[in-house]
């Protein structure tokens, strides 16, 4: 096989059957490139193998593309030694590296593995049964060390994920054995962070119970953070004495002081719960209404004003809170959009029309087995089709 000098980029096809990996030679000898082909084809490995003459060809191709396995010439023209290993690495982290060296450079192949080959090959020792051995091994060992990285990297998201959960599902402050609280946070897709969705419940010493459940706009670390500067900035107002729309205008400096980006925004609801005298106050912001379960009537939403969303209009947003009865045994949901915006068989939004279909089906459950009910059933007729988060939150009391 000759090479013209002219032709950097020399393509030669070892396997054509779909499914082929591809090898990458890197190797500035002609001979010695004709050798690696010639063994290649006496192996059973299903590949074909393209070959450049110098690292920076090898650049150019590896623009876009990631081989399975590379074979890398320690000593090139414009690349040599362990640098040339670890430039190779950084340019295609997820292919098994294999270095050619000479007959006395052990050291060299040891120092190349360290760096992250893994293995090297002495060029006059090769033969067809050692390459393929050689290829197989490194592939293998590149798999296990990408298998190991995803454990590690899920890991990590689980820690991450416990951390927000803390900040965005605190524990209630709640001294009352009246009401009943529960709460769930699901994250949009498996295995994914949480995002921005927040909820918290406080017991004054006024004996009022207040609650919030609230969306930040987005997802990923911002969106959550966020969400958890929020949730302390609420608690802390309504036990430093804040209420109502004094309490929705701080929080939203505080978002404006706080976000990432100017079009971040969030939505969210909170009510001011006075179960002895069954009245509640509902200041919605951007957000949907809470929904009445009562054992005696059908479900149905609290009827509360609408105001802006925050962030959205900063400083001149108008909020309304809005109070009504409560019965003397009933429980109060509160839910981010998530629940609500999936899909259903039909192929339609789930809505709030669909929610309460799906809590009268349920509505003899104890809160927790209710709430599992609502997630289960939700996420089962949207079938993955929608992936943002859902976080509920529930309060019920018996006179």
């Amino acid at each position: 096989m000759t090479v013209p000098a002219a032709r950097p980029l020399p393509v030669i096809p070892t396997r054509t059957a779909d499914g082929a990996g591809v090898v990458l030679l890197v190797e500035d000898d002609s001979g010695d490139a004709v050798l690696v082909e010639e063994y290649l084809n006496d192996t059973e490995l299903p590949v074909s193998l393209t070959w450049v003459q110098t690292f920076d060809a090898a650049r150019d191709y590896l623009t876009g593309r990631t081989p399975d396995c590379v074979l890398l010439d320690l000593h090139l023209p414009d690349a040599s030694g362990i640098g040339a290993v670890e430039e190779m690495q950084s340019l295609c982290p997820d292919a098994a590296v294999i270095v050619l060296t000479g007959l006395d450079e052990t050291r060299a192949g040891l120092e190349a593995v360290a760096a992250g080959a893994q293995d090297y090959l002495p060029k006059a020792r090769v033969t067809p049964e050692l390459l393929d051995r050689a290829i197989r091994y490194a592939l293998h060992r590149k798999n296990t060390e990408r298998a190991a990285a995803r454990l590690r990297e899920n890991e990590l998201r689980a820690q991450e994920n416990a951390r927000l959960e803390r900040g965005l599902l605190p524990a209630p402050l709640l001294r009352s054995t009246t009401v009943v609280s529960s709460t769930c946070y699901l994250p949009g897709r498996k295995n994914a962070l949480l995002g921005g969705d927040f909820l918290d419940i406080v017991e004054t010493p006024d004996g009022l119970l207040h609650a919030v459940i609230g969306d930040v706009s987005g997802h990923g670390p911002d969106a959550a953070a966020l969400g958890v500067c929020l949730r302390i900035t609420w608690r802390s107002l309504v036990l430093g004495g804040h209420r109502g729309t004094e309490l929705l205008g701080l929080m939203e400096q505080v978002l404006v002081a706080e976000r990432s980006a100017a079009e971040m925004f969030a939505t969210c609801a909170t009510v001011v719960l006075d179960a002895a005298r069954h009245r509640a106050t509902v200041t919605l912001a951007g957000h949907d209404e809470p929904l009445l379960i009562s054992p005696t009537e059908a479900t149905r939403l609290v009827p509360a004003r609408h105001g802006m969303a925050l962030g959205m209009l900063p400083g001149s947003a108008s909020w309304h809170p809005t109070e009504c009865s409560m019965p003397p045994r009933a429980t109060l949901l509160m839910h981010t959009d998530g629940l609500v915006e999936g899909h259903t068989d039909s192929d339609q939004r789930l809505g709030t029309d669909g929610l309460i279909r799906i809590i009268e089906e349920g509505r003899h459950l104890p809160p927790p087995a209710l709430i599992n009910h609502l997630t289960g059933t939700a996420r089962s007729l949207d079938g993955g089709r929608h992936t943002d988060d859902l976080a509920v939150l529930v309060l019920s009391w018996n006179g």
